[in-house]
């Protein structure tokens, strides 16, 4: 088992990344800047294909950490929507551009979920999970809150790109791992797909496809070249890792006790 962290050095380092990325994305300006990228762009536009594709039941659809622009839109889902944030500004104008068909609820993700088990029938979370201290915590709180089948789908940058893989053989770190990037510092737990995997099925969830964006490759000049089709046939090589997985029934699958 993985146990929730305890003492005044980890409530400290979770208060500390929680003050940062308030600062960060508070107002959206960051947000909005990489959202119109095409890179994010298709991330986000695969996220919501696999909530449309994987979605059943009656119940509602949580977007946990929504920033200022959602990943989901009302009119393409035929349940309800609530977003979550912790930025009360970003909150605001996310429900602006969904409309009121979206209920906005403003809470801390590393201090639990403020809803009932089961009360959902997907939760798909975006650029999230890299930033929590404890991120098992958080997957089975995303567990708690699915109804049994729900669906959940998340994405989280690779840390085993194919250019940082050659990088980490030449003696190079990896990008989400530098502390000097203007934002990737805040990336405190980067994920390859395998651990994605992993760290799904400990915390009760089957994993059921993973995808990628891009498999990029930055040019001495600063020009990216990218490929949609390599990131289809090797997702665990592309930009960034876009996973769907299912909660666990007591009668499905078992959790596989990965070490």
């Amino acid at each position: 088992m993985v146990e929730q962290p305890t003492g005044a050095a980890s409530r400290g380092a979770q208060a500390h990344g929680r003050r940062a990325n308030r600062r960060s994305y508070h107002d959206g300006v960051q947000v909005n800047g990489y959202v119109d990228d095409p890179y994010h762009r298709t991330r986000r536009s695969v996220a919501a294909r696999m909530v449309a594709d994987g979605l059943t039941g009656r119940l509602p659809v949580l977007e946990l950490g929504c920033g200022p622009r959602g990943m989901l839109d009302p009119a393409d889902l035929p349940v309800p929507l609530v977003l979550a944030d912790l930025a009360e500004t970003a909150l605001r104008d996310a429900r602006r551009a969904a409309g009121p068909a979206a209920l906005p609820v403003c809470l801390d993700a590393t201090r639990g979920l403020p809803f009932r088990a089961g009360s959902f029938a997907g939760l798909v979370t975006g650029e999230l999970i890299e930033h929590v201290y404890d991120p098992v915590a958080l997957l089975r709180e995303c567990h708690r809150v699915l109804a049994p089948d729900g669906l959940l789908v998340l994405t989280t940058p690779n840390l085993a790109t194919v250019q940082d893989r050659l990088a980490f053989l030449a003696g190079r770190a990896p990008r989400q791992v530098d502390p000097l990037h203007p934002y990737l510092w805040l990336h405190i737990r980067p994920f390859t797909a395998s651990l994605l995997r992993r760290v799904l099925w400990r915390a009760g969830f089957v994993p059921l496809a993973i995808r990628s964006n891009h498999v990029g490759w930055r040019l001495p000049s600063g020009r990216w070249v990218t490929s949609r089709l390599l990131a289809r046939l090797a997702p665990g090589l592309g930009g960034s890792l876009i996973c769907a997985a299912r909660r666990v029934t007591p009668d499905g699958p078992r959790p596989r006790n990965s070490a």
